[in-house]
């Protein structure tokens, strides 16, 4: 049992060509730019003003600060620069296979087929795995969402195709209602780092 006095120890890591991080206030303003492409929201709910987009980026800060892990800012080591999110998160939604930890990410639509989203949500499952000791990570996405899908299925996941659901935050009869469901348990993961050495 965890003193309530005692911090939370606050995880950061680095990728090859990553950092994933706390946010800062200077990822406001990318984060708001990237929220309003409306290429990079093509399959997500938008967020409609800079107040809900940042309001947004407080939620994940929050989240980092109180439980040391979340959606974490990804920044490119060579340059610095803010590109997007990744990371573990508890959905607050109630959904058909809660409780569960998903993964998930978003990026800057010019760092798009760079291998980033991949390469960043391989860190988060080995801290997921390896350092919060979670059994199993889950990943869901719109039916349409093929690059996402793409993603899911590098990292190892593998489609629950019955337990493919419509997501009740989105609105009933909306075209990103359906989506699909991607699992991933330790022991698999484990089973696909050594067949990648």
């Amino acid at each position: 049992m965890t003193d309530e006095s005692t911090p939370t120890l606050l995880i950061e890591f680095d990728t090859p060509r990553l950092r994933l991080r706390q946010w800062r206030e200077s990822d406001r303003s990318p984060f708001a730019a990237m929220a309003a492409d409306p290429q990079v929201m093509e399959f997500l709910l938008p967020l409609p003003t800079r107040a809900d987009s940042d309001a947004s980026v407080e939620r994940a800060r929050t989240r980092i600060a109180e439980n040391g892990w979340g959606f974490w800012a990804v920044e490119h080591k060579a340059t610095g620069e803010f590109i997007g999110f990744t990371g573990l998160n508890v959905p607050l939604a109630t959904l058909p296979f809660s409780p569960c930890v998903e993964i998930g990410w978003r990026f800057a639509r010019h760092t798009w087929g760079q291998g980033f989203a991949t390469e960043a949500a391989r860190g988060a499952l080995q801290v997921g795995f390896e350092r919060l000791g979670f059994d199993e990570i889950v990943a869901f996405t719109a039916v349409g969402n093929l690059r996402s899908a793409a993603v899911m299925e590098r990292l190892g996941m593998h489609e629950d195709v019955a337990g493919a659901f419509d997501h009740p935050v989105v609105p009933e009869g909306h075209t990103l209602r359906a989506h699909r469901l991607y699992r991933l348990g330790r022991a698999a993961w484990a089973a696909t780092l050594r067949t990648s050495e």
